[in-house]
């Protein structure tokens, strides 16, 4: 077959709150940015894995309070008084922990932000303690803040992660991609972006559908998810998979045969 052209065109992804899906894994972190929400002390950390919506929610909350977003690694002193004046999120702060002159400027951002009477957001992928800031003043003040954790997704939240990642590039699989990609792929926000990208990239290469064959041919490389214990399958999967071997649940349930 001769492969076709493909163009790296950058997906361009859907940022407003109807496009965050909340779940048991998330839905702390959520509650705890919906604007009714007083933080103590007037900031947050928020914490969570690569890929798992720190930056959407970020967004979302600078939408709703007027916020600024600024890189830490961007921060200088200079800049403290104008980024003072109003709320603001610093994201992934972990990234200045070897930059003295950052986090002077964060720290004085930090004081001087809460005093003017505006919030604060910090994020990192971490939780706070090991942000490892070599300020101890610093360090002491991101720790005492209120922690919100965005933990690893969940099967229902990774088939709407996957689903938001395919309608961001424009893709429309078939309807056994998502099940199939979610029995089989690591269960991380970060994997399911990758792989979205590569079953992007092999679709456009290769001029064929996202479907599951060619799901299954991406995944035959991959190492295994871990099966779940019987204890993990729900008991409705279990019944569904009893009565009816060829259902997604099925497939969920026993382990994955070779090329499959």
């Amino acid at each position: 077959m001769a492969q076709q052209l493909s163009f790296d065109l950058p997906a361009k992804p859907a940022l407003g709150r109807d496009d965050f899906f909340v779940a048991p894994s998330n839905a702390m972190a959520v509650a705890m940015l919906d604007p009714s929400f007083a933080w103590p002390g007037g900031k947050l950390v928020l914490s969570g894995p690569k890929r798992s919506g720190k930056t959407h929610l970020v967004h979302v909350w600078a939408s709703n309070s007027g916020a600024q977003i600024i890189p830490a690694w961007q921060l200088t002193k200079e800049d403290v008084p104008h980024l003072a004046d109003g709320p603001i999120a610093v994201e992934d702060v972990p990234d200045i922990a070897d930059s003295a002159p950052a986090q002077d400027a964060l720290f004085h951002l930090h004081n001087l932000v809460l005093a003017n009477g505006h919030a604060l957001m910090l994020t990192g992928r971490a939780a706070p303690h090991l942000w490892g800031m070599s300020l101890p003043d610093l360090q002491s003040r991101i720790e005492g803040a209120p922690h919100a954790q965005l933990q690893p997704p969940d099967d229902a939240l990774l088939s709407v992660v996957l689903a938001k990642l395919f309608n961001d590039r424009q893709i429309t699989p078939k309807p056994d991609v998502i099940p199939y990609l979610v029995a089989h792929m690591d269960r991380s926000f970060a994997a399911a972006s990758q792989i979205v990208e590569e079953l992007d990239r092999l679709s456009l290469t290769e001029g064929r559908m996202v479907s599951r064959m060619l799901a299954v041919e991406l995944m035959s490389d991959r190492p295994a998810r871990p099966m779940p214990t019987p204890a993990e399958i729900p008991v409705e999967a279990r019944a569904t998979a009893e009565t009816d071997p060829k259902s997604d649940a099925a497939d969920a349930a026993r382990p994955a045969a070779s090329g499959d």
